[in-house]
């Protein structure tokens, strides 16, 4: 599926689109942390350290408003059904080699059942291909389709509870040579990548559950 939108971000940032970027990030990260205090002001208000996070293109980009909305807030478009090599995916893979903080919900889709669904082959990819060793800190929320209804009325409740878990910070490295010293293909490697960061979520959600039981 197509872009319904031009790309969003220029080649080279200039110095108008930084300062656009970090208003943008500025002011909803500080909306944020009136109500979670989980991020510091002088962390939300530094571009560098803030994330960039994939995002899905047929929602946050099918307008050039919200198309530039969403880009100076550091989201990427990703296009369902294009696969794993795609710009967006590409634009990613750019900013984790840069060592930048990258931050993805590897179902790719709102979860509206609570079950578990299957990570997306491109969280493989990037691992495979960064030509840093990226650190991978696992995070599993819970409570928040209380807050925010995944069905209508999508109307905001208050005083609901929210449980959020932070794993341990891991890394792929020792996996990722083993592969590549055993000649792995490509789609095998991401698939092996991809399966191994899953079991490591599947453990943090089983302690996400005990602390927050679902409905």
């Amino acid at each position: 599926m197509p872009l319904a939108v031009s790309w969003p971000f220029p080649a080279g940032p200039p110095l108008p689109w930084a300062l656009a970027s970090r208003l943008v990030t500025g002011l909803v990260g500080t909306y944020s942390c009136v109500w979670t205090r989980s991020l510091k002001l002088r962390h939300i208000w530094s571009l560098h350290k803030m994330r960039w996070t994939p995002a899905a293109a047929d929602i946050c980009f099918t307008r050039e408003l919200h198309s530039r909305f969403f880009s100076l807030g550091r989201c990427v478009p990703v296009c369902r059904g294009d696969g794993v090599y795609q710009r967006g995916m590409d634009f990613i893979l750019e900013k984790l080699n840069q060592g930048d903080w990258v931050h993805v919900f590897p179902e790719g889709k709102v979860n509206m059942g609570q079950e578990f669904v299957r990570f997306k082959w491109g969280i493989g990819r990037l691992l495979a291909e960064c030509r840093l060793d990226p650190v991978i800190l696992p995070l599993w929320h819970g409570g928040m389709n209380d807050v925010l209804p995944n069905a209508p009325p999508y109307v905001p409740r208050v005083g609901q509870r929210i449980t959020v878990v932070v794993g341990r910070p891991f890394s792929v490295r020792p996996l990722l040579e083993r592969l590549r010293a055993e000649g792995t293909s490509t789609v095998e490697m991401r698939k092996a990548l991809t399966d191994f960061v899953q079991r490591e979520f599947e453990a943090l959600r089983s302690q996400a559950r005990a602390l927050h039981p679902a409905p």
